[in-house]
């Protein structure tokens, strides 16, 4: 049943999603290409983002199915659990990761201990999962607003006070512009394989698409720039240790903590969902409260710090995938949903996977999700052609 009132509450999600402690992170690692670049790179990478966001948005949207159930119309049923199964281990890391960022923040700013806050914010986690999608929008609200202002200030503490910071020295290794297009499109690609979960009921499907990828686009952009800003005035890339020297105390735990918790309730929300294609009586909440509780433990237990050849290995799983399914859904208009599985789509998305990794050795200017996602895009149409030739 489509619902008619969730463009706001869709917008809200993902405002949240982008808002976040592992953004900002993400967003130091720019400071060697400088300001102007760095923004370059950001902009550019998140525009290209944004289309493959509204893309794969107002596919769930139109069809009324999540990003796993889309997947069929490329890959058949069994495809489909492939790519749930794999969709289910980034979101269980993504939820590691984002726990792990959000405690080692907090407790530098209040110590704690990391297994303290790792359980505070999880415990957050699960009473966002609790309320469920429906019941969080006044929430949301009052969260997103609050965090949006707390991050202008803090940007704006920032550049006020940015003589005041000791020379820390800043981690100066060479970054090509084609690998900062990378990092800045691989958070938006994250979220491709879940963005339907959310955009399947609207009753308004291009709003609410639009909508959502605008928001999300608008809130990591604005992340990775204060992370770009603070590696730059600040020579430094710790966030808790800037927040202490601002004198922000609990102002910047809660940046810290609220931060964390909207962005990290959709993964494991969507780790839920995802569930669903792989046994279909699995329940969505518990199989999220599940992931959340896993990831806590790896949060306490492993060093989670270091997340750029996890994006790497999320571009190169979901960036082949995507481009099939974008090409068969408005394109070939190939549907594979009643069949266990398609073969053929299975070894384009292999050629992709492999092409990616193989780019990765090179560095070109427009990184190696583009090039990956036009060849996956481009091989079932030639596919398709010959196919409708050979039965003429």
């Amino acid at each position: 049943m489509k619902q008619n009132n969730n463009v706001f509450s869709n917008s809200l999600i993902w405002l949240g999603a982008g808002i976040s402690i592992a953004e900002i992170i993400t967003g130091t690692l720019f400071a060697p290409l400088g300001l102007a670049k760095g923004v370059c790179a950001i902009l550019l990478g998140h525009f290209i983002g944004f289309v493959l966001f509204f893309v794969m948005a107002y596919m769930g949207a139109s069809s009324n199915k999540s990003s796993m159930e889309i997947s069929k119309i490329s890959f058949g049923v069994w495809g489909s659990k492939f790519f749930a199964i794999l969709n289910i281990v980034q979101l269980v890391g993504w939820t590691g990761i984002m726990i792990f960022d959000g405690a080692v923040a907090a407790n530098e700013i209040y110590n704690l201990g990391n297994v303290f806050w790792c359980v505070i914010i999880s415990l957050l986690i699960v009473i966002w999962l609790a309320l469920g999608i429906k019941n969080i929008t006044k929430l949301n609200c009052f969260t997103m607003f609050t965090l949006v202002g707390l991050t202008i200030v803090f940007l704006i503490l920032i550049l006020k006070n940015r003589n005041n910071f000791s020379a820390i020295t800043l981690n100066s290794e060479y970054l090509s512009f084609g690998a900062a297009l990378e990092l800045a499109i691989a958070m938006p690609l994250s979220w491709l394989p879940l963005v339907s979960d959310y955009t399947k009921d609207s009753s308004k499907p291009f709003t609410v698409s639009f909508a959502s990828s605008l928001s999300y686009g608008i809130s990591s952009t604005w992340m990775y720039i204060i992370g770009l800003v603070i590696s730059i005035y600040t020579q430094d890339s710790n966030i808790a240790r800037i927040i202490i020297k601002l004198g922000l105390g609990v102002l910047g735990l809660l940046i810290v903590i609220f931060s964390t918790v909207t962005t990290t309730f959709l993964d494991a929300f969507s780790a839920g969902v995802s569930s669903k294609t792989v046994l279909n009586f699995f329940n969505e909440k518990y199989f999220a409260i599940v992931v959340t509780v896993i990831a806590c433990f790896a949060a306490m237990f492993i060093d989670l710090s270091n997340i750029t050849n996890f994006l790497y290995f999320i571009g190169s799983v979901f960036a082949p995938m995507i481009a099939i399914l974008i090409s068969d859904y408005y394109v070939t208009k190939k549907n594979s949903s009643d069949n266990k599985i398609n073969i053929l789509r299975f070894v384009v998305w292999l050629i992709g996977f492999v092409f990616y990794r193989f780019l990765m050795k090179f560095d070109f200017i427009i990184g190696y999700t583009l090039p990956t996602i036009l060849v996956c895009f481009i091989i079932p149409i030639v596919l398709s052609f010959f196919h409708n030739k050979k039965r003429l």
